[in-house]
C-alpha cells in the first residue's frame, strides 16, 4: 500500500483469531483483510502504536504489530508464506505466515464473522519462517506473556493518564508565604498579650 493515512479495524468476532481490516482515510474502500495473532510488549503507551520490520532502502517498511493505546497487547500480523519468506530474507528475521492460500485483497468491507474469506483466516494454521526458509511453530517464535499479565487482561483495562499542566506552582508558594506571614503575625500577637 502506498504511504498514506489508513483505518485499522477488528473484526468483531467470536474466534480466538483476530482479523484485522485495513480501509482507507475515508473507509470507503479496503484495502485488506488480514490475520493476526496476539502480540505483548512490556510498557503500554497513551497512543497507537504501529511497528515496522525493517527492510532495504528503497522498499517499503513491512507492517509488524499495531498496539492499542492503554495496553499492553496488541495484533501481530501473519503473512502468505511467499511474502513471509521475502520478509524474513530482505529483514534476516523470523516471520509469521499462513500457508493456507487465502485471498489477500477483500475488495469489499467483512460485516460477519460467517463469511467466507473469515471462517478461511480463522481456521488457517499459524506457522513461522526462518530467513533460510525452514518452517519452525509458532510457539519457538513467540513468546507468552507472564501469567499475571493473562489475569490481568481478563479486567477491564486500566489507562495510566497524566493530567495536563494547567497553573504554574507560583500560587501555592504565594499561598504558603501568606500562611507563613499569618502564623508569624499570630505568634507575636500572642507574645505581646502574654507580656
Amino acid at each position: 500500500m502506498p504511504t498514506g493515512t489508513y483505518v485499522f479495524k477488528i473484526l468483531d468476532s467470536a474466534s480466538d483469531r483476530h482479523i484485522v481490516q485495513i480501509f482507507s482515510k475515508d473507509e470507503l474502500t479496503i484495502y485488506a483483510t488480514i490475520l493476526a495473532i496476539p502480540n505483548y510488549r512490556l510498557k503500554a503507551t497513551d497512543k497507537t502504536v504501529m511497528t515496522f520490520r525493517e527492510r532495504p532502502a528503497g522498499q517499503p517498511e513491512a507492517l509488524r504489530a499495531w498496539f492499542y493505546p492503554g495496553h499492553n497487547w496488541g495484533e501481530e500480523f501473519v503473512y502468505p508464506k511467499a511474502k513471509a519468506l521475502e520478509i524474513a530474507k530482505a529483514t534476516n528475521t523470523v516471520v509469521l505466515y499462513t500457508p493456507a492460500e487465502i485471498a489477500p485483497e477483500v475488495t469489499t468491507p467483512i460485516k460477519s464473522a460467517e463469511e467466507p474469506v473469515v471462517v478461511e483466516l480463522k481456521q488457517a494454521p499459524v506457522m513461522a519462517i526462518k530467513p533460510t526458509g525452514e518452517e519452525v511453530q509458532v510457539t519457538e517464535v513467540v513468546t507468552a506473556p507472564p501469567a499475571e499479565v493473562l489475569v490481568a487482561e481478563n479486567r477491564a483495562p486500566v489507562v495510566e493518564r497524566t493530567l495536563p499542566k494547567t497553573a504554574s506552582p507560583l500560587p501555592l508558594i504565594g499561598l504558603f508565604g501568606l500562611l507563613a506571614l499569618g502564623a508569624a503575625l499570630a505568634l507575636r500577637f500572642a507574645r505581646e498579650r502574654v507580656l
